[in-house]
């Protein structure tokens, strides 16, 4: 598991495990345990984007009443999980994707 990253995560969030993993050397099973708790946190939280950016924030219902995507609590869960984890772990942490990403950015 600590040289490619568990199996239970994206590529792109293994890539992340990994270089939290050394960067901050989380070597114990609590650690590690949290992190990929975290990042499974991440992949649930893109998996949500992906479909509410594909289908929009906005449903209309059988009705013909428009109501917000059903996702968009998950989304918002998902992203609580991965925020509260990083600082349990004490980690000043940006995506991969966000690095040199003035939106994503950290001080």
């Amino acid at each position: 598991m600590k040289k490619s990253g568990p199996k239970t995560l994206s590529a792109e969030a293994r890539r992340w495990w990994l270089s939290l993993v050394r960067e901050y050397q989380i070597a114990d099973q609590g650690g590690l345990l949290l992190l990929q708790t975290a990042l499974e946190a991440f992949d649930e939280m893109k998996v949500c984007q992906k479909q509410i950016q594909r289908e929009g924030r906005t449903l209309t219902d059988r009705f013909g009443q428009i109501k917000p995507h059903p996702l968009l609590p998950a989304l918002r869960d998902a992203r609580s999980q991965l925020i509260q984890a990083l600082k349990v772990l004490n980690l000043d942490a940006v995506p991969p994707e966000a690095e040199g990403d003035d939106h994503g950015a950290t001080s």
